[in-house]
């Protein structure tokens, strides 16, 4: 839509009173010890409610003080390690397991596990005239976008939307978790159709394939893949699913569902938070710096050379001039990610396969040399780790994954933790979220508009 120069008149005319009018000092938020992003001035979180679905643990608290560990990521007091040994060890995909846990608390038996599997594999397919009407006749560029509207969409074709007992919150949410691939892989190709001029290729969803299959399935022209590529997709998948009640996007499930309204507009929410450039887009970021790099260094191996360019990226005279070095540092974990830890072994398996060595070890000696900068450049002591979003967009670039797809590739795995969330919310909660704002303007006299 294009903008009139009147229209552009007036809207620069709102930037400038919103700029006058909506800036706060920031030492009010000392004054009156805002938590701002609802963190404590040591960096822990505010604590706002209590789950049992899953724990992130980056450090633990001695005699009042933080004491960094080695990461740990945890589904329903099992360590996500162990589900993944398990599934590998069994040649198991293990995303419907760690879905299955997430949701219903237990680890399933194989005839469960089966079964609920099958389950997803069925509810993949979209409801009829769904992919016509829903994703072909209203394409988007951005497939969050899509995959949000798509979510709302799905009211309309459910018998009982509304309906908010138990039972039918499980079924939504258990439909919506198998259908978010086809969502992110229909959505992805009518916008190779509509906005990038390429031929759109709509498969059939095979119910007997994993999550992680059939998604490479419905996003390549000729449905092929290899075992190892599903089997990392999995992993990341399976890495994703889940980081803890108080990250952006399970939090805003906690609020939306606090109101009593229903599943589709809870998970539509928490779909318009990932794909904020501050939740589920920094992996993209990191792609988009490594690009910077290499075609900035001659000598990748060249460790000198290296680290030169990333003082310079954390100066602010290089990339982005934000100063930051994307997939490093984690609001939580200090020592390692664990997610970054087993992503990255697999990472490298595909890299020998895919013959990307030569960037998989620049990658390495980054994540080598960039803490110690980032607390040189800074003159802080704090500890950073590599996170998962270092490595994740390097496997799925190597997986021949457009980049449009790797915030919703998020989406599909984090569905799982935001239905487990859901659920929790409506049987536990009980009450509507209602934090204070503490107004800082002072009260005006009324001025009658003829006198203005």
């Amino acid at each position: 839509m294009t903008t009139t120069k009147q229209e552009q008149s007036i809207i620069k005319r709102f930037e400038k009173l919103a700029v006058h009018n909506d800036p706060i000092n920031p030492d009010l938020y000392a004054k009156y010890d805002v938590k701002r992003g609802l963190r404590n001035s040591n960096g822990t979180g505010v604590l706002v409610g209590l789950t049992r679905i899953g724990d992130v643990v980056g450090y633990e608290m001695q005699d009042g003080q933080k004491i960094a560990v080695p990461g740990r990521l945890v589904y329903r007091g099992y360590n996500v390690e162990d589900l993944i040994a398990d599934a590998e060890k069994n040649k198991q995909f293990g995303y419907e397991q760690s879905a299955y846990l997430l949701l219903f608390g237990e680890l399933p038996t194989q005839t469960q596990l089966e079964n609920f599997t099958r389950y997803l594999g069925e509810c993949r397919v979209l409801p009829p005239n769904f992919t016509e009407d829903m994703i072909m006749k209203a394409p988007s560029k951005d497939i969050m976008n899509k995959i949000a509207r798509g979510v709302l969409a799905s009211y309309s074709y459910d018998d009982d939307p509304e309906n908010r007992e138990l039972g039918n919150i499980i079924k939504q949410c258990v439909q919506l978790i198998a259908r978010f691939s086809t969502l992110a892989a229909y959505g992805y190709q009518a916008k190779r159709r509509y906005y990038d001029d390429k031929s759109m290729y709509i498969h059939n969803p095979d119910p007997a394939l994993s999550t992680a299959e059939n998604f490479l399935r419905l996003i390549r022209s000729d449905k092929k893949y290899t075992r190892l590529e599903a089997e990392i997709l999995d992993l990341a998948l399976i890495l994703h699913a889940e980081h803890g009640g108080g990250n952006n996007s399970s939090l805003t499930v906690h609020v939306v569902s606090s109101a009593d309204t229903d599943t589709y507009s809870a998970v539509a929410a928490a779909v318009g938070s990932l794909k904020g450039r501050r939740h589920g887009g920094a992996n993209i970021r990191v792609v988009e710096m490594m690009d910077d790099i290499k075609a900035n260094i001659k000598d990748w191996s060249n460790e000198n050379e290296v680290a030169a360019y990333i003082r310079k990226i954390a100066e602010k005279q290089a990339f982005d001039h934000t100063g930051l070095i994307y997939g490093m540092g984690h609001a939580v974990y200090t020592i390692s990610d664990p997610r970054e830890v087993l992503l990255k072994a697999k990472a490298k398996k595909l890299a020998k396969e895919k013959g990307c060595m030569e960037e998989f070890e620049l990658y390495n000696l980054i994540e080598k040399i960039a803490p110690a900068i980032i607390q040189d450049v800074h003159k802080s002591d704090k500890k950073v780790c590599a996170n998962v979003d270092f490595y994740s967009g390097f496997v799925y670039t190597m997986l021949n994954i457009p980049r449009e797809l790797f915030t919703p590739i998020f989406a599909i795995s984090r569905i799982a933790g935001w239905s487990a969330h859901r659920i929790e919310e409506v049987v536990s909660g009980g009450r509507i979220y209602r934090p204070a704002y503490k107004n800082v303007s002072k009260e005006r006299d009324y001025i009658p508009i003829a006198e203005r």
